[in-house]
């Protein structure tokens, strides 16, 4: 996996809010096709990280690469354009509207009525919805319905889709299963592997390890602010990454 160029690489970053030291000299790297996990226990720096990498943040010191070319971001918009999409536990879906409408939220296509009128394309945000879907191979009988009719995984799904139309390289997932019964888990874990399959990047941040066992490849633990350590899935285990977590 390392012969490959990562995707994104974060280098010493650190970040203060004045005198707090949310984040020193934290690294990772994430490459193509690759879920990393973040674990760490509540004010661990995860949100902080996630937010750097993100654009929400700057960080005070440190270096965030993108396909080897360093980035400064100034808003999460900026983040988006160069292809890091974070979805966070809200979705920040809008409920009344369809799933295309959802998809092109705030950057609707338009097209000409009579040619002169401008109206939404709703032919092309039904179509993105659909093929959206069906590359997730997530397949929703009522395109036209809104988003509010479906269940915490398809909107997840809404969600997952939204990114892969703007063509996220780097998805940040903050605790998708959180909200989730066993089976809708499961299909937020087999929708991550379709983005895995893709060869695209995932952040998965999560406090279920079985979540984080059953669809990672690394993880690295944060504690107070620094990494703790970084093991790949396959030679560690759950009660090394609590050790971890808690610095036993």
């Amino acid at each position: 996996m390392s012969s490959v160029a990562p995707l994104l690489e974060v280098s010493s970053v650190s970040k203060h809010f004045g005198a707090v030291r949310a984040l020193h000299e934290v690294s990772m790297v994430v490459h193509p096709g690759e879920v990393v996990a973040l674990a760490g226990d509540n004010g661990a720096g995860k949100t902080t990280l996630i937010k750097a990498i993100s654009g929400v943040y700057r960080p005070t010191s440190g270096e965030i690469r993108l396909k080897g070319e360093t980035v400064d971001f100034g808003t999460p918009q900026e983040a988006r354009d160069k292809g890091i999409e974070t979805i966070y536990q809200d979705l920040a879906l809008a409920d009344n509207l369809t799933i295309g409408a959802n998809i092109f939220l705030g950057r609707e296509p338009m097209r000409r009525a009579f040619g002169f009128l401008p109206v939404l394309d709703r032919r092309k945000m039904a179509d993105a919805a659909r093929e959206t879907m069906a590359l997730l191979d997530f397949h929703v009988s009522r395109m036209e319905a809104p988003v509010s009719n479906f269940s915490g995984g398809q909107r997840q799904a809404v969600a997952i889709g939204r990114a892969v139309y703007w063509n996220a390289q780097v998805l940040i997932m903050d605790e998708p299963t959180a909200a989730l019964g066993v089976p809708e888990q499961r299909k937020v874990i087999s929708l991550i592997k379709q983005l895995k399959a893709q060869g695209r990047g995932v952040i998965f941040i999560s406090h279920n390890l079985q979540d984080i066992f059953a669809v990672s490849d690394r993880i690295v633990v944060l504690r107070r602010g620094v990494t703790a350590g970084e093991r790949k899935i396959s030679e560690t285990t759950h009660d090394e990454v609590v050790k971890l977590m808690v610095g036993g």
